[in-house]
C-alpha cells in the first residue's frame, strides 16, 4: 500500500500558516509529500526547501488572480497537486497549510487505508474536526463550524477539489466514504488579533472582487474575538509538531464560553446536538456508506 500526502501553500510567513507543521504531521503518514508553492510574495519557499527529507518533493505553481469567485483558485490549485501525485498510490491525504494531525491516530488512520484499499466502494475516508478559535485552549462547537470533512481519497483522478477545495466530489456527484475514528485539528482562527485580521484582508483576495474587498481592507487592523456564538475549553492535547507554536503564543484572548449566541432555531438544534451527539439539517459533501 502506498499512501501520497499533497499540500499547496502560498504566503505562509505572512499569513503565519503552520504549513510546516502541517506537513510534517502526516509526513509518518505517507511514503510522499507533494507540496505545490504559490507565487509568494514573502519567504515561503526557503520555509517549505527547510524541510527535511526524501519524501518531500516541491512544485511551484503561479496562482490565477481572475480566480476570485469563492475561492476558486483554491480548487484549481489543489487538484494541480493532486494531478502531480505518483500514478501507484493507493491514496491521496490532503492537508493544508493551517491543519494538523495528532500523532495518536496516525495508526488508525493507516488501519482505515489498508482496510478500505481494495474496496471500490469507498471513494474517500471521512475526519472528524476540532476548530481551534482565538488561542489553543478554545474550539468551536456549533452548527457553524463543520464537524466532518474528507481528506484523504482515492487515487482517482476523475475526483477534484470541490468549491474552495474544503472537500471533493468526482464531478458534480459526492464521494462515497468510510468515517474513521481520527480529528484534524484547525487552527486557521488561532492568531493575534492584529495577525487574525492581517490574514483576512490578505487572503479575502482569493474570494472577493474589488467592490466586495474595499470594505474589508478599510476596516479595523484589530479583529475581535468577541464575534463567536459558541465555545467550549479545549483539555486535550495538541499534536506534538504543534507544541513550539503553542509555547510561543504571545497574546492574551479571554473567551467567555458560557455565554452563546444563537438564533432559537440554533439554540434548539444545539441543544439537540449536545444532548444526542447527532446534528441535525447539517450540510454534508459526502456520502458515508
Amino acid at each position: 500500500m502506498k499512501i501520497s500526502g499533497f499540500t499547496i501553500i502560498k504566503n505562509a510567513v505572512i499569513n503565519d500558516y503552520p504549513i510546516v507543521e502541517a506537513i510534517e504531521s502526516i509526513l509518518p503518514v505517507v511514503d510522499e509529500m507533494i507540496v505545490l508553492c504559490g507565487d509568494s510574495e514573502d519567504e515561503t519557499n526557503e520555509l517549505i526547501a527547510g524541510i527535511k527529507g526524501p519524501k518531500i518533493k516541491i512544485h511551484h505553481s503561479v496562482w490565477d488572480k481572475n480566480l476570485r469567485k469563492g475561492g476558486e483558485v483554491l480548487a484549481v490549485e489543489t487538484n494541480k497537486a493532486f494531478q502531480l501525485i505518483d500514478n501507484n498510490s493507493d491514496w491521496a491525504f490532503y492537508i493544508q497549510g493551517d491543519e494538523a494531525v495528532h500523532e495518536k491516530y496516525h495508526e488508525n488512520i493507516k488501519k482505515a487505508c489498508e482496510l478500505y484499499k481494495d474496496n471500490k466502494m469507498v471513494e474517500g475516508l471521512l475526519f472528524k474536526y476540532l476548530h481551534f478559535f482565538g488561542t489553543y485552549d478554545y474550539v468551536g462547537d456549533s452548527r457553524h463550524w463543520y464537524s466532518h470533512e474528507v481528506r484523504i481519497i482515492k487515487n482517482d483522478k476523475t475526483i477534484s477539489a470541490y468549491r474552495d477545495a474544503q472537500g471533493f466530489r468526482k464531478g458534480r456527484t459526492k464521494l462515497n466514504v468510510k468515517p474513521i475514528d481520527a480529528f484534524i485539528y484547525h487552527y486557521g482562527w488561532v492568531k493575534s488579533p492584529e495577525q487574525m485580521k492581517k490574514k483576512i484582508k490578505n487572503v479575502s483576495r482569493f474570494w472577493k472582487d474589488d467592490e466586495q474587498l474595499e470594505p474589508v481592507l478599510a476596516s479595523s487592523d484589530l479583529f475581535d474575538f468577541n464575534s463567536f456564538d459558541s465555545l467550549e475549553k479545549f483539555d486535550g492535547t495538541h499534536p506534538q509538531v504543534m507544541k513550539n507554536r503553542v509555547l510561543q503564543k504571545n497574546w492574551v484572548v479571554d473567551l467567555d464560553t458560557s455565554r452563546k449566541k444563537f438564533s432559537f432555531k440554533d439554540r434548539l438544534l444545539y441543544k439537540f446536538e449536545k444532548a444526542t451527539g447527532v446534528r441535525l439539517f447539517d450540510f454534508r459533501n459526502y456520502k458515508i456508506i
